[in-house]
């Protein structure tokens, strides 16, 4: 293992991890494992069925198929690395690959928030503007608002990676989580991270404040339209077109809400358990709501439903006709 003072923190980190609770470690490599596989099977039918299906090939879906792809992306980059850290006894990581994990880690959490508040946007003009949306959310304009998100979660995470990755680490290589977060990172540093705190927090008011702010005006806009209707037809299609969005932002930052806003234990007789609870509620947010959005919008949309439904047929109709020919 590497030592804290006769070793250079440039070899790499100690991820701890479950490394205190062995009894819990096959157990949860079992229940990661098969969450893991789930997204990537949700995730990816969706992205199939948005960019096979013609009649998916609108705004709204095209901001779905990026936030399929970005949740695989995002547990792609550190689930890997818990399920080896379950079986490996020696559960390191190399410096370069902490802060590549890290940037990933940081780059799609703010891309996942920017993109949430334009698919907000989107409802917001689909509702409350319905006559100027082609022209308003054209592939002119959706296309850049997407590269936009991904362009400002990569930039922040740049930014935040090379701050921290430059601080000299000289009280120690050990983390106590399960991947290299940057939170867990910055406590081993042995310099004045005051420049890193003011950065994070500016990044935190920019892509968890403002987007929920925005996601917050633009629903009050809906929902007021909505409820100006006349026909209850059409205000039950208008909550329907917004509820799967709606919900995802609810998971989404109810679970930053509850995992960040939650009440320390001040008992110190107490803080191992505090520290595994924190541990497992930030290890089960990074692969709950991935699993969550999928769900969410295939059981509350009619169009993904059927165009799933439709995917399936034509793959089973595919092997019925191949083994007719051949059997002709």
């Amino acid at each position: 293992m590497f030592g804290s003072n006769d070793t250079s923190p440039l070899l790499g980190f100690i991820l701890l991890g479950l490394t205190g609770h062995p009894k819990l470690e096959k157990t949860f490599f079992v229940l990661i494992l098969s969450m893991y596989l789930m997204i990537l099977l949700g995730n990816g039918v969706l992205i199939l069925v948005t960019t096979l299906n013609s009649h998916l090939h609108t705004p709204m879906y095209f901001f779905l198929a990026n936030l399929s792809f970005l949740d695989i992306c995002y547990t792609t980059s550190s689930v890997p690395l818990i399920l080896d850290s379950f079986l490996t006894p020696r559960k390191t990581i190399s410096f370069s690959a902490c802060a590549v994990q890290m940037f990933l880690s940081f780059a799609m959490g703010a891309t996942e928030c920017v993109l949430l508040s334009v698919m907000a946007f989107d409802r917001y003009v689909a509702i409350c503007n319905p006559l100027r949306y082609p022209v308003v959310m054209s592939k002119a304009a959706y296309v850049p608002m997407a590269i936009s998100s991904w362009a400002a979660g990569s930039i922040t995470a740049t930014v935040q990676t090379s701050l921290a990755m430059q601080l000299p680490f000289c009280e120690g290589n050990v983390i106590n989580h399960f991947t290299c977060e940057i939170l867990a990172v910055l406590k081993l540093a042995c310099a004045d991270i005051s420049i890193n705190v003011i950065s994070m927090g500016v990044a935190n008011v920019i892509f968890l404040g403002v987007p929920v702010l925005f996601i917050f005006v633009s629903y009050v806009f809906i929902l007021t339209t909505i409820l100006r209707l006349s026909s209850a037809e059409g205000r039950k299609k208008a909550f329907s077109t917004c509820s799967a969005h709606l919900t995802v932002v609810v998971v989404f930052y109810g679970t930053i809400l509850f995992m960040y806003g939650k009440p320390k234990s001040k008992d110190p007789r107490g803080a191992d358990k505090q520290d595994l609870a924190d541990k497992l509620i930030s290890l089960f947010y990074g692969v709950v709501t991935p699993i969550l959005n999928p769900i969410i919008y295939s059981l509350r949309n009619k169009d993904v439903k059927a165009a799933v439904r439709s995917l399936v047929r034509q793959k089973w109709r595919f092997p019925m006709i191949l083994c007719s020919v051949t059997s002709t």
